[in-house]
């Protein structure tokens, strides 16, 4: 459960984080890098993919800045994972939702 999120802070089960991340059910990622700082490609979540999460929240950061690339849209519809992208106050919302019901990852841009 994410306990709270501020720009560029967020806490998970009483443990603080301040860079952005990635949460499996069993661990948390928690110096994830995308190789273009404000596109997420299919190749910054390849460690996702392999995993195939029934669900992947995507945060993209406290105003949104960080845009999803359509080909990697594309690449999970075609796998079959369904997808939230929204800014990362709404995606911690819609994780803490869903995390305990299915197999759920999720993937946040803490600042901007």
């Amino acid at each position: 459960m994410i306990d709270l999120y501020n720009f560029g802070k967020i806490i998970i089960d009483g443990v603080k984080f301040t860079k952005d991340l990635i949460i499996f059910p069993d661990k948390i990622n928690s110096n994830w890098r995308r190789k273009t700082g404000h596109l997420l490609t299919e190749y910054d979540i390849v460690e996702i993919l392999d995993y195939k999460p029934e669900l992947l929240i995507i945060g993209t950061g406290a105003y949104g800045f960080m845009k999803v690339e359509d080909s990697l849209k594309e690449k999970l519809k075609a796998l079959g994972i369904k997808f939230i992208i929204a800014k990362t106050a709404e995606a911690v919302e819609e994780y803490n939702k869903v995390y305990k019901d299915k197999k759920t990852v999720c993937a946040l841009h803490l600042t901007c």
